[in-house]
């Protein structure tokens, strides 16, 4: 594409001469390593590097221009050419649009944002589309779905670059709709700004990303970004149960559908609602008619996240029935709820759940179907939101019978400092004991607590602790098969961990079927 095509979707008061807008740009890149003879070079201001520090550098590995912020002086000195703008954030995301023939517009974009439930949703709607016969994409946090191929995610929303890449991509491989988590720090770094959504639906808001959002109101104006861009012709499915609603219902200009347990909601539950360990039945009202909802999911909060499915799906127009065979296909999401199963007598669920509303989202969730007591192994990430730290710790002891807190991904902090600040939250309803076999004394109302640092060795202890009809909840990692701590990431994930641990213990007689 000719640069002087680029520039046009640029808000730059810099004039290049005809030889220079002549020029061929094979490439765009905002990571100086990558450039190549005929890239086109974004200098972006990031958390741990400044890209205008790499702009001599970019213009020597054959860069035909770069877009700065402020003029490099050695690169002018070799005759650079440098595009001055204002954001070069921002103009990356337009450029990214430009350079892959605006895909959005092509596809039927569909984005889903909130602090919880964002994950199950979008693979809820996904099913949905594929029941009615379409094919569709899916960029979140577990992972980036292109046709057959699978790609890691770096981050729940992908850099802008990168995500205009994967819908041209999508195009590519014959898929007519794209379902994407939008994050808070994509919102507030412009990753999604040139995107053209069709619906966007929004979960709920509870506390986390204060770390860079700092303030409840900064993380809320940053989830509405995605609200106050969409068109009159799209659609906005919004969680009415949730104290935010209004506020986004308010500021869009978009087609409302509203969703959750009152009557007056758009799309609602009806009258019954059937749940157990094999998962939900209830109907489900909706504009175009009742629709009779099977789903192997299990808990209230899934049911929150099926209503914003079938939100979407009624603002998409599909027929009920294909709204209720895709809810029901969706069998489960990786680390959501995840039930690890090796003929034991008691449950193993491996769940993300890392605030303080989906951890106790979680446990209510759990309660509802364990016969016996709730085991909680949890900690907190480290580098992360210092404040949800304590409250976690509360919602733990108050949400089980026994908690087990231990490491996340301490990254460089000092994993007994995290400790020590989630245990600040416990004391009203938790007592500490100094060791597993304590847990069984009575602690006057108090839920019994332990300190296990170890990851491995703590879901070891729920594990060998655990007794018929318990049920060992392992909170915070999910889907995450790794640990980072210090600045090293290594392999670990709590499913092979706990399916290791089980068959250990029911090798040595223990926690095998009577």
């Amino acid at each position: 594409m000719k640069l002087a095509q680029l520039l046009n979707v640029l808000e730059t008061t810099t004039t290049l001469p005809s030889e220079a807008l002549d020029r061929e740009a094979l490439n765009i890149a905002h990571d100086s390593r990558k450039v190549t003879p005929g890239s086109l070079f974004v200098a972006v201001r990031g958390f741990h590097s400044d890209g205008h520090e790499f702009v001599l550098q970019a213009a020597k590995q054959g860069a035909i221009a770069v877009i700065v912020e402020q003029e490099n002086k050695d690169a002018a000195a070799i005759g650079a050419v440098q595009i001055i703008v204002k954001d070069s954030r921002r103009a990356l995301a337009l450029l990214a649009d430009a350079f892959y023939g605006h895909p959005s517009q092509k596809l039927k974009l569909i984005g889903v944002t909130g602090t919880n439930g964002k994950t199950t949703t979008t693979y809820l709607v996904k099913a949905i589309i594929e029941a009615a016969g379409g094919t569709a994409g899916l960029i979140g946090t577990i992972d980036y779905r292109v046709g057959d191929r699978v790609y890691p995610a770096p981050n729940t929303t992908p850099e802008s670059l990168d995500l205009q890449r994967l819908l041209s991509e999508m195009m590519g491989v014959g898929a007519d709709t794209c379902v994407m988590e939008v994050s808070s720090h994509a919102l507030a770094l412009g990753r999604t700004t040139g995107c053209s959504f069709v619906a966007a639906a929004f979960t709920n808001l509870t506390q986390d990303h204060l770390d860079f959002h700092e303030t409840m109101a900064s993380y809320f104006e940053a989830k509405l970004l995605l609200f106050k861009g969409l068109g009159p012709e799209a659609h906005a499915v919004v969680n009415l149960d949730d104290g935010r609603a209004m506020e986004i219902i308010e500021a869009t200009q978009a087609k409302v559908i509203t969703t959750g347990f009152s009557d007056r909601c758009d799309v609602h539950p009806g009258n019954e609602i059937r749940h157990g360990i094999f998962g939900l039945q209830l109907d489900i009202v909706t504009p175009q008619g009742t629709i009779r909802i099977e789903s192997p999911l299990v808990g209230r909060h899934n049911i929150y996240n099926i209503l914003t499915a079938v939100g979407i799906g009624v603002a998409l127009g599909f027929e009920s029935d294909d709204i209720g065979r895709g809810i029901k296909a969706m069998k489960a999401v990786p680390g959501r709820m995840e039930k690890v199963i090796e003929g034991q007598s008691y449950g193993v669920i491996v769940d993300y759940a890392h605030t303080e509303d989906a951890l106790m989202r979680l446990l209510e969730a759990v309660r509802e179907i364990a016969e016996n007591r709730i085991i909680t192994v949890f900690g907190c990430g480290g580098d992360r939101d210092r404040n949800k730290r304590p409250k976690m710790g509360a919602a733990a002891a108050k949400g089980s019978d026994v908690v087990i807190v231990t490491s996340d991904n301490p990254r460089t902090e000092d994993p007994s400092m995290i400790i020590r600040e989630v245990e600040a939250g416990m004391s009203s309803s938790g007592i500490k004991v100094p060791t597993p076999g304590a847990v069984n004394i009575n602690r006057a109302g108090k839920t019994p607590y332990l300190i296990i640092p170890d990851r491995h060795d703590a879901i070891a202890a729920a594990v060998n602790m655990a007794k018929p009809g318990d049920v060992v909840v392992l909170a915070g990692k999910g889907h995450e098969d790794y640990q980072i701590i210090g600045e090293r990431k290594t392999h670990f994930d709590d499913r092979e961990v706990a399916r290791e641990e089980i068959e250990k213990s029911m090798k040595q007689g223990a926690g095998s079927r009577s």
